[in-house]
């Protein structure tokens, strides 16, 4: 039998695979039903084909997809939907043109080419959409796949994953496009390649993704979590303890992971390549050669370990004290080491010289501690869900783990915000086994794990203790509550309806 990873994007005729048999097909159908009389109000014709891709949220490895290693992720429901048309090769209009339900998004209009460039400097929404096309281009090229002469797309997007909030609205867009671009060609593919092609496609949108969110959404199945692996990438099940639920829980701060890329997410992408050159080389590697071959910390993990064995450990970050100080290097501090200036280390990748422009110092020794510790931390963890213990030493094993993750993001990697740790705590105060921040952090959601039997009341005090001085500040409206706190099983992955 053909392997999870190895399969393609199931098609189906019907919801119910995808979105089960109760409230939650009602209001599915509702969204689709909706969604076709747009699109007929839109461009005058019905859609060809129809595509999904689930938001996801981390439950522990956060920014170490980037730097090679496992993360365990699951599939959430909120998703995005497209509704699609290819035109035919005759009609005259060669033009994309990206609609949204939401009055809150205009119409984007793009040429159909796909080696347009992406204006990063002038961020529209339609952008995500941009990225998808790209990507099913340079894929179907790589393959030898003839895709003909570009003809214009009609395109309607309907998404429920609240944007900015770090359960991964950008990657289910991305996806979503990609898979229904993909769909009106009438191609598939198995969903390895299909997670690797949307893992390139979100860098052309300027962040320096490391493939996790793309990977869930493509391979989630109903009922697990998934431990994924990278370089290939595949995805292994992993079955939660009944007994526990996750509650999702916005802080309300928008992470805008694009915008502040220079600053923020590609920073630590930057800072993670520059601690692991500094480790090559202070562990023996020639400066020329640790800045050719050393791309991520998984790349001297190896010997950071053996270093570690001659103290007596296997912890990769005995020698990230020994060798990282703990106060910031400045750019001559790392130029002096590598022998190198890091403007031409870095001169392939123009988004890691916006962060050269805007960085005062880098954190090398923080970095790398967090990643190293990080990554064992998932394995922890999925060794955990299958240790022969009760049900109770089990969850809360699982609990101090996501607890150690948090304190890692906040403090080491400082990817937290004031909001945040406020709902960590109130979520730590209420009964949380364990709360962290998910997603790339700055904003966006904290994820807790929660007893079943407390999951409704848990709920309720987060609502009065947290979002009712938001609502009664007009940060939010009362009757959206239910986009920013909600509990999730893991749901079902990317798929595409003919009907």
């Amino acid at each position: 039998m053909a392997k999870h990873e190895d399969l393609p994007i199931p098609v189906y005729s019907s919801l119910e695979p995808v979105y089960g048999h109760d409230s939650h097909l009602e209001e599915a159908q509702s969204r689709f039903d909706n969604l076709k009389s747009k699109f007929l109000e839109f461009f005058g014709h019905p859609p060809d084909v129809f595509a999904r891709s689930p938001g996801r949220v981390n439950l522990i490895g956060e920014h170490i997809d980037y730097e090679g290693y496992s993360v365990l992720p699951m599939a959430i429901r909120p998703d995005t939907i497209i509704a699609i048309r290819k035109h035919d090769a005759g009609e005259a209009e060669k033009h994309l043109r990206i609609a949204n339900v939401s009055d809150k998004y205009m119409m984007c209009t793009y040429p159909a080419d796909p080696d347009q460039e992406i204006d990063l400097k002038n961020h529209r929404w339609g952008h995500y959409f941009i990225c998808g096309y790209k990507g099913y281009y340079e894929y179907a090229k790589s393959k030898g796949v003839n895709v003909g002469e570009p003809v214009g797309l009609d395109v309607l997007i309907d998404g429920t994953v609240p944007t900015g909030s770090g359960l991964s609205s950008s990657s289910a867009f991305v996806c979503s496009s990609t898979i229904a671009i993909m769909a009106a060609f009438d191609a598939n593919f198995p969903k390895k390649d299909i997670a690797q092609i949307l893992c390139e496609c979100e860098r052309h949108i300027g962040t320096q993704s490391g493939g996790m969110d793309q990977a869930i959404s493509v391979m989630a199945k109903t009922g697990f979590a998934e431990l994924i692996d990278f370089n290939p990438i595949r995805a292994t099940d992993v079955q939660l303890p009944a007994g526990g639920t996750f509650v999702i829980a916005h802080s309300l701060a928008e992470s805008q992971k694009a915008v502040t890329a220079a600053t923020n997410y590609n920073n630590r992408v930057v800072e993670c390549r520059l601690a692991a050159i500094v480790l090559g080389i202070k562990l023996g590697m020639k400066p020329q050669e640790a800045i050719s071959k050393v791309k991520t910390l998984s790349d001297v993990e190896g010997l950071c370990v053996s270093f570690a064995s001659s103290r007596g450990s296997s912890d990769p970050v005995i020698a990230v004290k020994e060798f990282l100080k703990e106060e910031p290097f400045t750019t001559e501090d790392i130029e002096k080491i590598i022998e190198e200036d890091l403007p031409s280390v870095f001169s392939y990748s123009p988004t890691s010289l916006d962060v050269l422009k805007a960085a005062k110092h880098f954190k090398l020794y923080q970095r790398a501690s967090h990643v190293y510790s990080e990554a064992k931390r998932v394995h922890a963890f999925k060794d955990a869900v299958s240790a022969n213990l009760s049900e109770e030493d089990r969850l809360k094993k699982l609990g101090e783990l996501m607890n150690d993750s948090h304190y890692s993001c906040s403090v080491l990697y400082e990817c937290s915000c004031p909001e945040l740790e406020e709902l960590v705590k109130i979520c730590r105060d209420n009964g949380a086994l364990g709360a962290r921040l998910t997603g790339a952090g700055w904003g966006g959601c904290a994820v807790a794990l929660v007893k079943e039997g407390i999951v409704p009341r848990f709920i309720h005090n987060l609502k009065e203790q947290f979002f009712q001085t938001r609502i009664d500040k007009g940060v939010i409206n009362k009757k959206d509550l239910g986009l920013y706190v909600f509990a999730s099983k893991p749901s079902s992955g990317a798929a595409i309806f003919n009907f």
